[in-house]
């Protein structure tokens, strides 16, 4: 459904997005997600044709939408798109019934029709007793169900949504995202969605871009992702919690681990980043073989388990386990790693092994 090409945005020396390729199939759901500054909005901005490309081209089906090298782009209003800003953007003057009309309006749709229309997405959203009134008098959570409901009301083929949830409270995130989720599924549309949030990204994508500094580290399914990560930013990004990563290095016969000998672990050539899932790793207030010392930082309870994270300088590492011992913060606590990693790095985060 959408076929992005060499796609480049520059402003002035800075590239905000260096050179992406991506093909996203019909009637998927894509989430671009990355820390502030990757890129991301940038690029929803040039799907929506809200920003030109200064390079490569963006295609919905068959048909070319932008041209970087050309200098062209079609208009939003041809593109048949639906966008929803983090700013919900309602009119205040509007009723809720009103805001949902208007792009209907403004497309010559005939009035009985509208209303039909109207009706329709404010019941598919859960908010058609609200119809009679006003933005102000109504929550945060029920004006961005009036603005995904305007987004949907004229059946566009693509969505686009840019951090629409990021006003929201978390219990309310939770409960929307399943909303959104529902609402793709019953248009049939084909979604992006921008978030920097990868708790987001992984629960609601069929298929996830993870950026940095404008380029594409990684796309594909979010399981994938989780599981064979080709970078130590995505092994680091993705994931919850994320893996941990920990400098390697051949000593003697054996693998200096974070700095303290462990003996002829694994196999090891020159020094690299090692990936340990969290769920590998284990925790104690003594020490042992393979052991760790870690300075206690803090523990919370997910899924009936307990995840419980160490520093020290600059490693931070973090075990889900099933019980752990009582610490205050400032405890040494020790955490195990297993006799091999999940995976293997370079210093410049390149994948290895």
């Amino acid at each position: 459904m959408i076929t992005i090409s060499n796609l480049t945005k520059s402003f002035g020396d800075f590239d905000a997005v260096k050179s992406v390729s991506l093909s996203v199939p019909e009637g998927s759901f894509l989430v671009l997600v990355g820390p502030s500054g990757c890129g991301k909005s940038t690029m929803l901005r040039m799907l929506a044709g809200l920003e030109k490309p200064s390079g490569g081209t963006i295609s919905f089906g068959e048909k070319t939408v932008s041209d970087g090298e050309r200098g062209w782009t079609i208009e939003p209003a041809q593109r048949d798109t639906g966008l929803v800003f983090q700013s919900y953007a309602l009119w205040p003057h509007m009723t809720v019934a009103g805001n949902v009309e208007w792009p209907l309006k403004v497309g010559k749709m005939q009035p009985a029709e509208r209303k039909a229309r109207v009706n329709e997405v404010l019941s598919l959203l859960g908010i058609e007793m609200l119809s009679h009134r006003y933005p102000n008098e109504i929550s945060g959570g029920q004006q961005q169900r009036v603005a995904i409901a305007r987004m949907i009301a004229p059946k566009p083929k693509i969505l686009l949504f840019d951090e629409p949830l990021s006003n929201l409270d978390a219990k309310l995130r939770v409960e929307m995202r399943t909303e959104l989720l529902r609402v793709h599924r019953a248009t049939g549309a084909t979604s992006i969605y921008v978030t920097h949030d990868q708790v987001e990204a992984m629960t609601m994508a069929s298929h996830v871009a993870v950026l940095k500094d404008g380029e594409v580290e990684q796309f594909g399914a979010p399981q994938d992702l989780v599981a064979e990560p080709r970078t130590a930013f995505v092994a680091t990004f993705v994931g919850t919690p994320p893996a941990n990563l920990v400098p390697v290095e051949p000593r003697g016969q054996g693998v200096a681990v974070a700095g303290e000998a462990m003996g002829p672990t694994f196999a090891l050539e020159r020094p690299a980043l090692a990936m340990f899932r969290p769920e590998d790793l284990s925790v104690s207030d003594v020490a042992g073989p393979r052991a760790i010392a870690m300075e206690f930082a803090e523990a919370s309870p997910v899924a009936g388990r307990v995840m419980v994270t160490g520093t020290r300088s600059d490693l931070r590492l973090t075990a889900v386990v099933d019980r752990a011992p009582r610490f205050a913060p400032g405890d040494a606590v020790y955490f195990t790693l297993p006799e091999t990693p999940s995976a293997l790095f370079t210093l410049q985060g390149e994948r290895i092994a």
